[in-house]
């Protein structure tokens, strides 16, 4: 086929309708769960939801769901998942339960050759729509093999464990631990939480939308666009505070109000105040975070897990917990794309290898030596505040422009040139010196093992947005297949090069 999509999540699934909708109509997608969904299907804990408002985090394209709560659970946004997927008709594009074991740049042809469960496939253009929220991140310490009962990671939820009346550990203090605490503290007999890191939270204003006002939205010309900018203006001012650090001290000062207020006692609130600025690691939000960790049959260890033994959890400080369940709220392995090890260029260099430990690639989206290749939700593209779909429908008119060039110009492929990559890098990373990220004296997810900031986006989601609606053909060089003379045109402009 002409372009084949890795993955059903969110990218996936936009990947697929903006494509189709752009004229390309020979396009697949491949998924190795046995149904769509992405991170909002694996992600089955209770509390799950959304941090971003519902309306923002949604396709501007499909934005007509009548939303239950301003910030939707995980049923709620699979459903919408689902429901999109049917009302574009992909059905007839998606196959499920086929995962990619490896894939290879064929320079005779010209073409990507796949090796995947269902056989071999072919495409002219792959398509990385796998994410960053993928590969979840383990708890790795002595014992943790030889615990005495259940122990569960958010992203692998059992929902046969029944937490009511036992004792529960939970290790991890970010975003997901943020949102299953106060569920299973509302279960539990006993909640131990082990927390390494304090983390800045903010107030969630999570409130249920009232039907009249869905109502609303729908019957009055401009008013879901209207709310959906006012809260794309919110995150973006976050943003901005996070890219001037003095300017973020004023939503630290709200942060600090918010523990103060929810949390009497002096040494918890201690216990919770972070030694670091805030927006140095991922922006939480919670109304509900503080009162469960101020409960009487709820603990905080403010230390990290030391190791396992039998049923007894023990902290770095000393401290233990016995506990009937343990739950890791450890995270992804965010800068560890997946295929990364097994996608292979001309010279069967894994992309893996290209990187050395360190994913970078141009405008967050193509990978020098790797023709038409296109990764999204890539490195250097996201942020403390923005939200994803915004980053990823930027990227879509990017991806579906390169692709019209391809056909308006009749070349095969396209690589993007090695200067304009470095290039691009070397202005990312000289803008993140000076923002939050970098300076905000903590450790983050952000960072590769080697120290560079390879998830920050540096500036405003307005200016990636406008890099990204059109084209730059001059950052490439054209790819032609072993033997071509000269490449062949696609009559009409349809889209269905083969």
């Amino acid at each position: 086929m002409r372009v084949l999509v890795v993955g059903a999540g969110f990218s996936g699934i936009g990947a697929a309708i903006r494509l189709r909708q752009a004229g390309f109509r020979d396009v697949l997608i491949l998924e190795k769960a046995r149904q769509l969904g992405g991170t909002w299907r694996e992600n089955t804990y209770p509390g799950c939801a959304c941090d971003v408002p519902s309306t923002l985090y949604s396709y501007s394209f499909t934005p007509d769901t009548a939303w239950s709560r301003v910030f939707a659970g995980q049923r709620e946004i699979h459903d919408y998942l689902r429901t999109t997927a049917q009302r574009y008709g992909l059905s007839d594009v998606l196959r499920c339960g086929v995962e990619v074991h490896a894939a290879r740049w064929d320079p005779a042809a010209g073409r990507w050759r796949l090796d995947t469960s269902d056989g071999p496939y072919s495409a002219a253009v792959l398509v990385l729509a796998t994410g960053p929220w993928h590969v979840p991140r383990p708890l790795e310490v002595p014992g943790i093999d030889g615990f005495a009962g259940p122990v569960l990671h958010t992203a692998r939820w059992d929902q046969g464990v029944d937490l009511s009346g036992r004792r529960v550990a939970v290790v991890g203090s970010g975003a997901s631990a943020v949102q299953v605490v106060p569920a299973v503290a509302a279960q539990a007999a006993a909640v131990h939480v082990f927390q390494r890191t304090a983390q800045w939270v903010l107030p969630k204003p999570d409130l249920p939308v009232p039907a009249a006002f869905n109502r609303g939205l729908s019957q009055v010309p401009g008013a879901r666009h209207a709310l959906r900018a006012g809260q794309y203006a919110l995150q973006e001012g976050f943003g901005y505070a996070f890219r001037h650090p003095p300017l973020a001290r004023l939503v630290e000062a709200g942060a600090r109000a918010h523990l103060r207020l929810a949390v009497p006692d002096r040494q918890l609130r201690q216990q919770l105040t972070p030694d670091y600025r805030l927006g140095c690691k991922r922006l939480l939000t919670s109304s509900t975070f503080y009162p469960a960790l101020s409960q009487p049959h709820v603990r905080l260890h403010p230390t990290a897990v030391a190791a396992v033994r039998g049923n007894e959890v023990l902290g770095a400080d000393g401290s233990t917990a016995r506990a009937d369940v343990l739950i890791t709220a450890t995270g992804f392995r965010i800068g560890e794309l997946p295929l990364a090890r097994s996608l292979h260029d001309a010279d069967g260099r894994t992309l893996h290898e290209a990187w050395a430990g360190e994913p970078q690639a141009y405008l967050g989206t193509t990978v020098s030596g790797f023709p038409n290749l296109f990764l999204l939700l890539g490195p250097n593209l996201l942020g403390g505040s923005t939200s994803a779909i915004t980053v990823l429908e930027a990227q879509l008119s990017y991806l579906t422009s390169a692709l019209a060039h391809l056909d308006h110009s009749g070349h095969h492929a396209l690589d993007v040139r090695p200067a304009a990559q470095a290039a691009h890098n070397t202005e990312v990373q000289h803008a993140l010196r000076t923002t939050v990220y970098n300076t905000g004296g903590c450790t983050s997810y952000y960072f590769s093992p080697g120290g560079r900031n390879t998830f920050a986006w540096p500036w405003s989601t307005g200016r990636l947005i406008r890099q990204l609606r059109r084209f730059d053909p001059d950052s490439y060089s054209v790819v032609t297949p072993a033997g071509t003379d000269q490449p062949s045109r696609v009559a009409g402009g349809t889209g269905m090069l083969g």
